[in-house]
C-alpha cells in the first residue's frame, strides 16, 4: 500500500474508533410491555471509511453511512408480531428511504414461523446472516445480491424447526424484482425497485442441519463450543413480462448493449460452517443459471443469452483475545460464461469489540484480481467499518 494510503487508513481507524468507544448499550430496548402486547425499537448505525485503489487510475475514498437503519417491532396479540425496519443510509434519488424489513409473523403452531411481507428469502447462508455479525466488512461473493442472492422479497415464507432446532426447514414464495444489469445478476425487492427493473416470482425451500446442537447465523465465535451445521438451498425465479424495457417486442433482441431483460434464474447453494475454540469458518458454493429473453445477446456475464455463474467463498477468523480481538481473512472466487478470467478477491483484516458485535470495529484488506472476469484488471479496497447496534 502506498504511504499516503496507510495514512488515510490510519486517520480512518483513530476516527471511527473514537466513535465506537464513545457509545455504550444493550441490543434492543423494549419500551413497552403489558403481557402479550409489547413494543420494541432498535437499529444498526454502520459508519464506513471506503478507499478503493485501481492499479490504473487514481484512487478514490469517502466516509458515508453504510448502514442507517431504525426499526420498530411489536404486538397486540398472542403468536403474533410486526416489525418494520428502513434505512436512511441508502438513500438516493428520489428514493428518500429503503424499506427492508416489513412482515408480520404467526408462531401458533409448535416450531413454525409463518412470516407475510418483505424479508429475507431463504438462500445464501452469509446474505441470511445479519450485517451486523460479519467477519469482513462487507459480504464476498456469495452473500452479494449483486451476484445472485436473492436478499429481501415479498411474500410468504415458512421456518419449520425439527429434533430441538438440529434441523430447520424453510420453504418460500414471493415477487422478486431484478436489475438486468448485465454486469450482474442483481436481485432486488419489488418494494424498493426502479422503473426498469424486471418483475417476476420466485419459488425455493432450504434445509440446515446442526449435527452439535443448533448454530445461529451469526460469524465469529464468542461462545468457543464446537458447533456445526451444513446447507443445501435451491430457488427458481421467472420474469411474468409486465416489465421487459430492453427488449424489442418485434425482434425479441436487446437494445442495449448494458442492459439486457433477464427471462429465468435458478439458484443452488451447499454451505457449511464450524465454531469452537476461538475459531470460526463458513464455506459457500452458489451456482445461477441465468437465461435473458434475447437468446442472441453476449456481454457481461452472458454468452449467447445465457450464463452458468459460480459463486465459491470460505472465511474465518481466530480469537486472539476472547471476546475482543479477531483477525480475520477470505478468498472469494466468482466465473461467468462471457468471462476471460475468474475473478477473484483475498481480504486480510481485524475486528476489535467493545461489546461483542452490539460495539464494534473493523477493517478489512481486500485484494482483487481481473474484475468483472477482465484480464489482468485488478483492484485494492480498504474498509473501515464502526458499528453500534441497540
Amino acid at each position: 500500500m502506498k504511504k499516503q494510503t496507510i495514512l488515510k487508513v490510519l486517520a480512518g481507524v483513530a476516527l471511527l474508533g473514537l466513535i465506537a468507544a464513545g457509545n455504550a448499550g444493550a441490543s434492543g430496548i423494549t419500551v413497552y410491555k403489558d403481557g402479550d402486547k409489547y413494543v420494541k425499537m432498535g437499529g444498526r448505525i454502520h459508519l464506513q471509511y471506503h478507499q478503493v485503489d485501481p492499479d490504473e487510475g487514481d484512487s478514490t475514498d469517502e466516509v458515508f453511512f453504510r448502514r442507517f437503519r431504525p426499526y420498530i417491532e411489536g404486538s397486540l396479540h398472542k403468536n403474533w408480531k410486526g416489525k418494520f425496519q428502513w434505512d436512511m443510509g441508502k438513500a438516493e434519488g428520489s428514493n428518500e428511504i429503503a424499506v427492508k424489513d416489513a412482515y408480520f409473523q404467526y408462531t401458533g403452531v409448535k416450531d413454525l414461523k409463518v412470516t407475510v411481507g418483505n424479508a429475507y428469502f431463504p438462500f445464501s447462508r452469509e446474505d441470511m446472516t445479519s450485517s451486523n455479525k460479519q467477519q469482513l466488512v462487507e459480504r464476498t461473493f456469495v452473500g452479494d445480491h449483486d451476484f445472485g442472492s436473492p436478499e429481501r422479497n415479498a411474500g410468504v415464507f415458512l421456518h419449520y424447526a425439527l429434533l430441538d432446532k438440529k434441523l430447520e426447514l424453510h420453504a418460500a414464495g414471493a415477487s422478486a424484482s431484478i436489475d438486468p444489469d448485465v454486469a450482474k445478476l442483481d436481485f432486488d425487492t419489488p418494494i424498493n425497485r426502479d422503473a426498469d427493473f424486471n418483475e417476476g416470482w420466485i419459488f425455493g425451500g432450504r434445509v440446515d442441519f446442526h449435527p452439535l446442537g443448533y448454530l445461529a447465523m451469526g460469524q465469529g465465535d464468542f461462545e468457543r463450543e464446537l458447533k456445526a451445521t451444513i446447507s443445501v438451498a435451491a430457488f427458481t425465479w421467472n420474469n411474468d413480462d409486465d416489465n421487459n424495457t430492453f427488449t424489442d417486442e418485434a425482434t425479441g433482441l436487446s437494445t442495449s448493449a448494458s442492459k439486457a431483460d433477464v427471462d429465468t434464474v435458478t439458484g443452488f447453494e451447499i454451505s457449511g460452517a464450524l465454531r469452537g475454540y476461538g475459531f470460526s469458518v463458513d464455506a459457500q458454493y452458489n451456482l445461477f443459471n441465468a437465461e435473458s429473453i434475447d437468446d442472441t445477446f453476449t456481454g457481461g456475464i452472458y454468452e449467447d443469452g445465457e450464463t452458468d455463474l459460480e459463486n465459491w467463498a470460505v472465511e474465518g477468523g481466530y480469537m486472539v483475545i476472547p471476546s475482543k480481538l479477531e483477525l480475520v481473512a477470505g478468498y472469494e472466487w466468482q466465473d461467468a460464461d462471457n468471462y476471460a478470467e475468474e475473478w477473484t478477491r483475498t481480504s486480510v483484516g481485524a475486528n476489535y469489540f467493545f461489546k461483542k458485535h452490539d460495539i464494534k470495529l473493523q477493517a478489512t484488506y481486500r485484494m482483487g484480481e481481473n474484475l468483472k472476469g477482465a484480464d489482468g484488471v485488478d483492484e485494492d479496497e480498504v474498509f473501515v467499518q464502526a458499528q453500534y447496534v441497540f
